[in-house]
């Protein structure tokens, strides 16, 4: 699992605004037509002429936040659920998931520098995958919420339950699964130049 990547890349951001984009017209033209709305009738409210929004819906015009705006309020929808934008993250920011490698990593920080914080959605498989170990630079903190976890690590094979946690060097071989074929949901904290998450202080025993 190279989060390394994820860090380095930003996660082809102009491929993935152009899936957004693309994205746009059908859900215009589906909540139009659940609102029993002609085109007529959605250009006269919204001041946009019948072949704009005709050419929204098909795909021919991209979506301009202008455009956007007044088709929002009209249907009663956010304008991040218009876009299909997550609401993940800071609730200010809506960060993007991330797919890698058949896993879902959702942004939860956005330091340009120092430990990035991700939730990890491993998703369920009848048949257990084979591990691929991966190594690169950086420390990994993972934390399982849900699920069971099975965690390679160098020549450990370990599987971690709800509410357990592991801390590894990454530069040895690693790879991250289900254990039992079951989804898994997970907090991790990725130090690309080698940063650890520190605990300044424990509850007395």
């Amino acid at each position: 699992m190279a989060i390394s990547g994820l860090v380095a890349e930003e996660t082809d951001e102009a491929d993935e605004t152009d899936q957004v984009l693309d994205a746009v017209g059908p859900r215009l033209r589906a909540l139009r037509k659940r609102r029993g709305l002609t085109l007529a009738e959605v250009s006269a409210a919204t001041g946009t002429s019948e072949s704009t929004l005709s050419r929204l819906e098909s795909g021919g015009r991209r979506p301009t936040l202008e455009l956007l705006l007044p088709l929002a309020r009209l249907y009663g929808v956010p304008l991040d659920e218009l876009v299909g934008a997550p609401r993940t993250g800071d609730p200010r920011i809506h960060l993007r998931p991330i797919h890698r490698h058949g896993m879902t990593f959702v942004p939860l920080s956005r330091r340009a520098g120092g430990v990035q914080a991700f939730k990890m959605l491993i998703p369920g498989r009848p048949e257990p995958a084979e591990p691929t170990p991966q190594s690169h630079d950086g420390y990994e903190w993972v934390y399982v919420l849900n699920g069971r976890l099975r965690l390679l690590v160098g020549d450990r094979d370990l599987v971690l339950t709800a509410g357990e946690a592991a801390e590894f060097d990454t530069a040895l071989p690693h790879w991250l699964g289900t254990a039992d074929g079951g989804p898994v949901e997970t907090l991790v904290l990725f130090g690309p130049q080698g940063e650890r998450a520190h605990v300044r202080a424990r509850p007395a025993r």
